[in-house]
């Protein structure tokens, strides 16, 4: 199956809307859980049969129309040298938080080696997916990456990551990620993978106008290589904190899947930008957490503003603004798939 591109028709002659989740295989689920009692986060990563395993636990138990590869998108800063462990979360040994600290930046393990564990966990998801699923790699986009690398992390203001725009660091890091975070896509898609997602949850803490000179040049950059490679293989650039400024700075042909977090009416980002890309989103994923009542309330609510909008739902991946979060309960995610996979139909 390609990405969503043979939707499902009901005996009703009515087409569904495909739904996946970002971090649908996670700390939230009882399946998770239980395998992480006996192993390790990096572990479950990188052990091909476990990490399957994991991706395989809400296809299983929630229906989901995609499963996505269960690992994580910093390893390119292990492999770039930096040092990776998870004490519970990420933790580098190093970080770009000045020019000299560049000289760290050394890779460790050529990308084709060090990558390999996500191909075969690919293969093996595609050798025990249902043909009618759609599979999804995934790697960081270098934003993201990049402020995890200089930062730890893309809170507060990034003051130090975006004076590497101007010092030299972050064009620095760019030239020696772009080939390797290219092999890591082009391992996934040799594995199986339908589609791979470029997920830039940091995009949004820059302003416009640094968005436009500095980030979105580098997501071309690989985004039209990525397709020279791959030109069968759909790309999903996934941005949060953005708006819809943003979104047309981007104009890229390469990219064929736009995801946008709750801040967007879904409805608008369809009827301005579905001509030139699907869109996926965008349903709050706090609204998770609520009383089923209200959380059934709330989906068949945005479900009719959408529905009534005269926006072309043939464009449309029903999904998450964001990845689901921690103690989500179960059963809501249950439900709000089955809902979803009942009534979102045109």
């Amino acid at each position: 199956m390609g990405l969503f591109n043979d939707r499902t028709v009901k005996e009703n002659g009515k087409t569904a809307v495909p739904v996946w989740f970002m971090r649908q295989a996670g700390r939230y689920h009882a399946h998770y859980q239980g395998m992480k009692k006996d192993h390790d986060f990096m572990a479950l990563c990188k052990g091909p049969e476990l990490a399957c395993e994991v991706t395989m636990g809400p296809i299983r138990d929630f229906k989901f129309d995609a499963a996505i590869l269960f690992s994580d998108l910093l390893f390119p800063l292990e492999q770039m040298g930096l040092g990776l462990k998870y004490a519970p979360g990420p933790k580098l040994d190093t970080h770009l938080d000045s020019p000299e600290k560049m000289k760290d930046l050394k890779v460790i393990e050529d990308a084709k080696t060090f990558y390999a564990f996500q191909g075969e966990a690919c293969k093996l998801l595609k050798e025990t997916l249902p043909a009618n699923k759609t599979l999804l790699g995934f790697v960081g986009a270098p934003w993201t990456l990049y402020t995890y690398a200089v930062d730890g992390g893309h809170s507060g203001n990034l003051i130090n990551p975006k004076k590497g725009f101007y010092d030299g660091r972050w064009q620095g890091f760019n030239e020696v990620l772009f080939e390797n975070v290219l092999t890591e896509m082009d391992i996934q898609v040799a594995g199986g993978a339908d589609g791979m997602c470029l997920f830039d949850t940091a995009a949004g803490e820059c302003t416009k106008e640094d968005y436009r000179d500095f980030i979105v040049p580098q997501i071309k950059r690989i985004a039209q290589e990525f397709k020279r490679r791959n030109p069968d293989t759909k790309l999903i650039y996934y941005s949060k904190f953005t708006h819809v400024e943003y979104l047309r700075e981007l104009q890229e042909d390469c990219i064929d899947v736009l995801g946008v977090d709750w801040r967007f009416n879904i409805a608008d980002v369809l009827k301005e930008f579905s001509k030139d890309y699907m869109i996926q989103g965008n349903f709050d994923p706090a609204h998770l957490h609520l009383p089923w009542p209200i959380l059934e309330e709330k989906l068949l609510k945005w479900w009719q503003e959408i529905s009534t909008s005269g926006a072309d739902l043939s464009r449309w991946i029903c999904g998450l603004g964001h990845g689901v979060l921690q103690h989500t309960p179960e059963e809501n995610v249950r439900n709000a798939v089955a809902l979803i996979q009942e009534k979102f139909e045109y």
